[in-house]
């Protein structure tokens, strides 16, 4: 299973790993881009996971095609030599190389759907070429899976795929449950991504009486990024200091543009924070019922909803029970199950079966 260090895809990566564990799978992470830390590298150890760091060019951060196929002949190879029965990619662009047994995509974003959520008119030529080639990697794949109806509908209309990838749910493991009801407001992720419009919250902070507090990095990879005005930065944290501020039991805003699905409000409900989401598709899939929603981009709208939640204790409560009780259908479990099922059919396969980049 090919991971990366850098972001949510590294936790997704544990997490379906050490759940696959007891069903029988032993999986082997093939870390592609910068190495993990110190840290990463004691959770998998800790998880018992076998980890072999690659290098080679992230799909998002290379500079050229024939990086991304290095990479991928680097998957290849050691997806050979350690006798894999199944290449997981979460990198899909990487399945424009042929691999020695069948493969499963993750589609986890992609450039086509971001760009589709968040800007307008053609792609630039640096997001266009990796866009087509992602195209040709999923057709490379023998089963494509998403997080999310919504996101398996759009990845299909943005890469022209015959079928919608299967749906099979993220999954976390649940952390410390909150017991109060703290007087701030919190959000997570990757501040400097535009299509997290922690913009949005920035402004919505300033009208509010209680404090936003933002954890993630403000400047990405690239050196694109934000600065927040009203809210505090806390800067990048570890997955024990994000569950400590979860459960204290804060309001949990997103205001995203694009999300696939959220790992970081699904970490939030199972904690039994109140969730104030922007209203979009998948997170009305996800979450219709368990939150208060408010239109993208509408600062006021998300100050009005934090605001009704602060003031009212009981429809807080109301909003953080019904959250909670929704976190329960997307466990890690569950995850595992589902997508071990998958892997059986496709250990019956051999690399290049027709049917690629059907549903499974």
């Amino acid at each position: 299973m090919t991971t990366d260090a850098v972001g949510g895809v590294w936790t997704y990566a544990c997490d379906l790993a050490a759940a696959m564990a007891p069903l029988g799978v032993a999986t082997t992470l093939a870390v592609l881009g910068p190495p993990p830390d110190r840290a990463q590298r004691e959770q998998a150890e800790g998880l018992g996971l076998d980890l072999v760091e690659l290098g080679g060019a992230l799909d998002w951060l290379a500079g050229s095609e024939a990086e991304l196929r290095r990479a991928g002949e680097a998957v290849a190879a050691l997806a050979a030599h350690c006798g894999a029965e199944i290449v997981h990619l979460n990198s899909p662009a990487l399945a424009v190389v042929a691999m020695p047994c069948p493969v499963l995509g993750a589609c986890h974003s992609c450039l086509a759907t971001w760009w589709g959520a968040v800007r307008s008119g053609p792609m630039p030529p640096d997001f266009a070429w990796r866009s087509t080639l992602l195209t040709q990697g999923y057709a490379g794949c023998d089963v494509l899976v998403a997080p999310s109806h919504a996101f398996a509908v759009a990845t299909a209309q943005a890469h022209a795929l015959r079928l919608p990838p299967s749906v099979v749910h993220n999954g976390r493991a649940k952390g410390a449950r909150a017991q109060g009801m703290a007087a701030f407001v919190f959000t997570a992720g990757r501040l400097w991504d535009e299509g997290k419009d922690v913009a949005t919250l920035d402004r919505a902070a300033a009208r509010l009486d209680l404090p936003l507090l933002a954890a993630g990095a403000l400047v990405g990879p690239h050196g694109d990024g934000i600065s927040l005005s009203h809210a505090r930065a806390l800067g990048s944290l570890n997955e024990a200091a994000l569950r400590a501020w979860l459960a204290r039991g804060p309001i949990f805003a997103s205001a995203a543009r694009y999300e696939p699905f959220g790992l970081a409000v699904l970490e939030a409900a199972q904690a039994g924070c109140a969730l104030v989401l922007s209203d979009i598709p998948t997170f009305r899939e996800l979450w219709d019922g368990a939150a208060l929603f408010v239109p993208p981009g509408d600062d006021a709208g998300f100050a009005a909803a934090i605001g009704t939640l602060s003031r009212d204790g009981e429809q807080r409560r109301s909003v953080r029970v019904a959250a909670l009780h929704r976190s329960r259908r997307y466990g890690v479990e569950a995850m595992a199950r589902r997508m071990a099922a998958i892997h059986a059919r496709l250990r019956g396969m051999s690399a290049g079966s027709p049917g690629r980049s059907a549903a499974a």
